[in-house]
């Protein structure tokens, strides 16, 4: 399976469970593998034969800047669910969301939260397995 990596995509979102992170808000990191066959596109050099990078980038960018929520694992789900669900090519997407500056007192370069979603047979995201 091919792949397309779109790195380090960053935002200003309002995520968090600490009332302060939902009033004041912090950068976002979000990195996308997302596996599909790109052998079409490839062969045409047509951009209606892969996913827009671009288009996805604008649909990552309304869940992060959009409705805040506690958990980065819930922001991560949102957004596999959205690219997923709206791109039918891509089989397979793991997504990692980085807090780069989370409210506590200690000295690191943040928490990431990484999950590899799928679709089924039947066109259900789940879970993907190694």
């Amino acid at each position: 399976m091919d792949k397309m990596v779109l790195k380090r995509m960053v935002f200003y979102g309002y995520h968090g469970v600490f009332p302060e992170e939902n009033k004041l808000g912090q950068k976002f990191y979000v990195d996308l593998d997302l596996r599909l066959d790109l052998t079409k596109a490839a062969r045409s050099d047509d951009v209606a034969d892969t996913v827009n990078y671009a288009e996805i980038h604008s649909t990552v960018k309304a869940i992060v800047e959009g409705a805040p929520v506690k958990l980065i694992e819930a922001l991560a789900e949102k957004i596999a669910n959205a690219v997923l669900g709206t791109y039918t090519i891509i089989n397979e997407a793991t997504v990692s969301v980085t807090k780069p500056n989370p409210p506590f007192d200690i000295t690191f370069d943040g928490v990431t939260v990484e999950l590899r979603r799928r679709r089924d047979g039947g066109g259900n995201v789940i879970p993907a397995k190694d």
